[in-house]
Parts: structure tokens; sequence; C-alpha cells
């Protein structure tokens, strides 16, 4: 019974091993993308463009782009909120002076921009491939799911402004500010 396991290692199979060390590359690659915020984006606009013009073609899976819709929608409500929000803040009664002379607090998001963009591009992947599935080709009339997300869009962008405008807070970051000197 030398032979079983005797040294404490497990051999891996070939199928773990790839799959590990395909997960390295890819982390690996992820990894190195991170500061290049356009590139990224422009990626992610291509992706979406090819799932769009795929849903155009086909005349099919509505069901699947209004899902992809409200996923997308979620992920900007969590772009757009801030990591602690001010309205439960206050309810804990533990908060900073909010009046008058405020400390500087800078905007965290919920959820960052990194996380966002790989997000948005993985569900754009997903829903994609799900256009290959004949059985989500659901036929339903696609003027009522759009009107629908539209106003879900209204409403949701509505309260997000007006907590923004409350709270006075900005979740875009325009740059580095530069202050001139007295002339």
């Amino acid at each position: 019974m030398e032979g079983l396991g005797s040294d404490g290692a497990e051999v891996a199979s070939p199928l773990a091993q790839w799959r590990s060390d395909f997960a390295r590359a890819f982390q690996y690659y992820l990894d190195r993308s991170t500061p290049h915020t356009l590139h990224r984006w422009l990626g992610t606009l291509v992706v979406a463009m090819i799932y769009i013009l795929r849903v155009y073609y086909v005349q099919g899976f509505y069901v699947v782009s209004y899902g992809l819709g409200i996923y997308v929608l979620n992920l900007l409500i969590g772009f757009f909120s801030p990591k602690v929000d001010p309205e439960l803040e206050a309810l804990d009664g533990a908060s900073l002076p909010t009046k008058g002379a405020d400390e500087f607090r800078p905007f965290v998001r919920r959820l960052p921009e990194f996380k966002f963009w790989y997000s948005i591009t993985k569900a754009f992947i997903v829903a994609f491939i799900m256009t290959f599935i004949s059985v989500l080709d659901v036929p339903v009339f696609w003027p009522i799911l759009l009107c629908y997300w539209i106003v879900l869009f209204v409403l949701t962008m509505k309260r997000q402004i007006l907590h923004m405008i409350k709270y006075k807070y900005v979740p875009f970051d325009i740059g580095k500010q530069r202050y001139t000197g007295k002339k």
C-alpha cells in the first residue's frame, strides 16, 4: 500500500490542469486590461453591436434582450449609487456633520467601474450565446417590452437623480481639478 497516496500530492486530471491554466491566463489578461479603460469599453461596444446585429437579423429573442436590459439597468443603479448610502447612514444615528461645513468625502461607488464593465461584457456574451438556443426565442410583441423597459428606465433614473441631488453627490469624475492661483 505504499503507492496509494503516500506522498500526499494528488495527481490532477488533464482537464483540471487545463482549466487551472486557462483561469490563470484569463486572470492575467484581465489584470493587464485594468488600466486601459477606453479600450475595454470599446471592446464591450463591439460585443454589444454584434449582439444587436444578431438580434436584428434573427428577428427574435426579444425576451432575452429585455432580460439583458433589466440586468444592465440594475448594474447601472449600482454604478451610480454610493457605497455608503447617506439615507441609511442617517438612520444609524452615528453620522458625521451633514450641514454647513461638511467634511469632504470622496464618492465611492457601490459597484466599481471595472466590475461594472466586466459584468456588462459577460452579460452581452451570455445573451449572444442564448440567441443560439431556439427554446429561448419566445414570440412576444416586442414594442410592449420596449415601452415597459423605457418606463422602468425613466422612473429608476429619476429616482436615482433625485437621490443624487438630495444628498449632493456626483458619481462622475471628470479628472483632476486644477486650481489657478491669484492673478
